[in-house]
């Protein structure tokens, strides 16, 4: 018998930009999620420390002092806020997805947008970096890398994960299905402007999430739990007062919700538009039943045609060789250069 649990998804604001309180923030949530039963609980795309929307609002050029921000309140995996996060998983036995906004250790100013999954045991089991930062995100993160395509064995199944516009991506959500995933979690932003509302045909993105990832789940046959931001008061209020043309757009903009989805695309219960956690019982078993209708990695695909090579290395800037250096041969005298 396969898993069978509960999933919470959080629908939650951060506190925008701050990721020390943020962080506190996470840790109350787990612990709800974890009281409540919940075998695992998955936030938002960079919950930690917020999402730059202002790279939609204005440009570049307007927002140099919230970039700043942005990489002095990014977090580093080996950093304090990721460490509580993981004792928070620990002390309440609970598998945690989390977004965050990652900074380098190489450099001041390169962010990436990242996913960590932690085991129940605290435990870092994957650290995802987004592989193309979408749109006007270029504008804040570096694009990632293969490292973290990677569907991780927990206490509640096989768990795969992509950020965002990533699950519009083929390739990579097939080299998820291709190591055997059964959950699949996908995290969005709190908004995503793409024209001012007086123009009309502004991105739709509750329904573009629906669709991709009940396409994902119907082509993987795995569960899906989609989990997105929230824009607060507190964020809409300090966009507006750095831009007060800001205020008209995101007033205007549709705003995501959270949900599940089951093996065949179907929506599991309600979704959720208003803060706080979502939950579903999940029963992994439900995943096989579909498989014989089509399996894309198993007998219903053509290997001898397609061929896919997915590079998992992690990229760095340099790679650094210490050590001695060779000795290096002594010069002939000139006996030895003579043939003597």
């Amino acid at each position: 018998m396969l898993p069978r649990f509960k999933a919470a998804a959080v629908h939650a604001s951060p506190v925008f930009l701050d990721a020390a309180a943020t962080t506190e923030k996470a840790v109350s949530l787990i612990r709800e999620a974890a009281r409540a039963g919940a075998g695992l609980v998955a936030f938002p795309e960079t919950f930690i420390p917020a999402f730059p929307v202002w790279a939609a609002l204005s440009a570049p050029i307007d927002n140099h002092d919230l970039f700043a921000r942005m990489c002095a309140e990014s977090v580093r995996v080996d950093g304090p806020e990721v460490a509580r996060i993981r004792e928070a998983a620990r002390a309440a036995g609970i598998v945690v997805s989390l977004g965050i906004s990652e900074r380098s250790p190489a450099s001041l100013g390169c962010l990436w947008n990242s996913n960590l999954l932690i085991g129940a045991d605290g435990s870092l089991l994957n650290h995802h970096r987004k592989l193309v930062p979408t749109f006007y995100e270029k504008l804040v993160w570096a694009a990632g890398d293969g490292a973290g395509l990677r569907v991780v064995e927990t206490t509640v199944g096989r768990i795969g994960q992509l950020i965002c516009g990533e699950n519009t991506n083929p390739l990579a959500r097939y080299s998820l299905m291709a190591q055997g995933e059964q959950l699949h979690i996908s995290s969005w932003p709190p908004v995503w402007p793409t024209r001012r509302p007086k123009g009309g045909g502004n991105y739709d993105i509750v329904a573009a999430n629906r669709i991709r990832t009940a396409a994902h789940c119907f082509e993987a046959k795995v569960f899906g739990l989609a989990t997105a931001g929230l824009l607060d008061k507190a964020a809409f209020d300090l966009l507006a007062a750095h831009d007060p043309a800001a205020a008209e757009v995101l007033e205007g903009t549709p705003r995501p919700a959270s949900f599940f989805l089951d093996p065949t695309g179907a929506q599991i219960g309600e979704a959720l538009l208003d803060e706080g956690i979502l939950y579903a019982e999940i029963d992994l078993n439900a995943c096989v039943e579909p498989k014989q209708f089509h399996d894309v990695v198993g007998y219903y695909n053509r290997f001898d045609v397609f061929d896919l090579a997915v590079n998992r290395r992690r990229l760095e800037p340099a790679q650094f060789r210490d050590g001695p250096a060779p000795a290096r041969p002594t010069d002939p005298t000139p006996s030895e250069a003579d043939g003597a």
